[in-house]
């Protein structure tokens, strides 16, 4: 062999050896992506859309907000997959009252539900004639303006809107569609130690904890449950909009959405 024929074999082993030093390269930052993906998913922050109405008007169908995972510490269920490699919850912080909670289904520790936090370990909770008691104390509600949704048809309906204050200041609206609905007139609920009282503020559209642990309905939600706390907006869209059509992106945006917090609202007097 020649020379030259040396030096153009060299070239190639070169060549080859720098493809593969490069696609090495490729993987492990691929690698390093995920694992800082899944690290920010577990312990920070972690992404959800609405896929149903019971959290209206606070939030809509196509809503995506964020979720803080530290705000309760961490169970198992905050894990990826939720292996059940411990119990309880480490570095956990207090649920407040009129939080929205994400939190895995009882009935089958999987299915994530979104609701707001109404009753702590020990309250007393009852609905009576739509007004939510806490503790035998009547939760103030404010008759506002009227929610307005558009229909399948393009129609507007208008649905009586509330503002809600409970005892610790916190308020948000809620929605009465019905006035003689069957979860308008409820039992004294007595929420167990390291359990909590969940609603809806879609008050006669929402399978929440008026309605015991079954497929039908959620029950107390246990402490190890809860995921963590939303916190913000990041994205909304009404539906309207095709994937396939770019154009028709910005028009099916709720830009006025966008960057919304979920933070609960405290009133100055409660």
């Amino acid at each position: 062999m020649s020379n030259s024929d040396d030096v153009e074999s060299g070239q190639m082993v070169s060549k080859k050896e720098d493809q593969r030093d490069g696609l090495g390269e490729i993987i492990r930052t691929v690698i390093y992506a995920v694992i800082i993906a899944l690290g920010i998913r577990t312990i920070a922050f972690e992404p959800f859309n609405i896929p149903s109405k019971s959290m209206e008007p606070t939030l809509l169908v196509g809503d995506y907000l964020f979720v803080s995972k530290y705000a309760y510490g961490y169970s198992h269920y905050s894990l990826p997959l939720s292996p059940p490699i411990f119990k309880g919850r480490i570095f956990a912080s207090p649920v407040k009252r009129g939080d929205v909670a994400v939190f895995k289904w009882p009935y089958d520790n999987r299915t994530d539900y979104i609701k707001r936090i109404v009753g702590l370990p020990g309250d007393r909770i009852q609905v009576r004639h739509g007004i939510l008691y806490i503790n035998g104390e009547e939760v103030k509600r404010t008759r506002v303006k009227d929610f307005v949704e558009k229909l399948g048809d393009g129609e507007l309906h208008h649905v009586k809107q509330y503002r809600e204050t409970l005892p610790n200041g916190v308020s948000y609206m809620v929605l009465d569609r019905q006035p003689d609905n069957p979860l308008d007139d409820t039992q004294v609920y007595v929420v167990p130690p390291g359990h909590y009282f969940a609603m809806g503020d879609n008050r006669d559209n929402s399978a929440d904890s008026r309605i015991p642990t079954s497929p039908a309905g959620v029950g107390f939600v246990p402490a190890e449950n809860l995921i963590g706390r939303a916190e913000v907006l990041f994205f909304s869209t009404d539906g309207s909009a095709k994937l396939w059509e770019p154009w028709t992106w910005p028009g099916a945006t709720r830009w006025s959405r966008i960057f919304t917090s979920l933070r609960p609202h405290v009133d100055k007097k409660p």
